[in-house]
């Protein structure tokens, strides 16, 4: 798929946190760490690098994520990258990109999952490519950090 597309797998840093914006639509947020391990040519032990990212999900997929997924859980993302901005009290200019999930599942490398198929509750899909974004953003604090 050509565009702003990203797969990621890594593990929650935090568990998921579900919250409803005005419209009624479901909005989760959590956190992953991905690792990257390699073996350095020239002392021949192993270097780690860890980057850690947030998610944000959308409707069903928001609710299915917080009632299925914990912190310490490996999971599989695919969605897109999203930047937002904002501006503090203090009239500091911030900005975070994360990644609005279109898709997450467990990986099942070292763990098996309950596979269990939900009800439609909105109609609508995850919230990522296939569904028009709510015209309110989740709320945030605008002192975050942004990793």
């Amino acid at each position: 798929m050509a565009g702003n597309y990203v797969e990621l797998i890594g593990n929650l840093t935090r568990d998921p946190e579900l919250r409803f914006i005005p419209s009624g639509a479901a909005v989760a947020n959590f956190g992953i760490a991905v690792n990257r391990r390699w073996r350095n040519t020239q002392t021949n032990e192993w270097d780690e690098e860890v980057s850690f990212f947030d998610v944000v999900c959308w409707r069903d997929l928001a609710e299915n994520v917080t009632e299925s997924l914990t912190k310490g859980n490996r999971v599989m993302v695919s969605g897109r990258l999203q930047t937002r901005s904002w501006e503090t009290d203090n009239g500091e200019k911030r900005s975070k990109v994360e990644i609005l999930a279109d898709e997450v599942g467990p990986s099942l490398r070292w763990a098996t999952a309950q596979v269990t198929r939900t009800e439609r509750r909105d109609g609508g899909g995850g919230g990522g490519f296939d569904a028009p974004m709510p015209s309110e953003p989740p709320a945030y604090s605008q002192d975050e950090e942004p990793f």
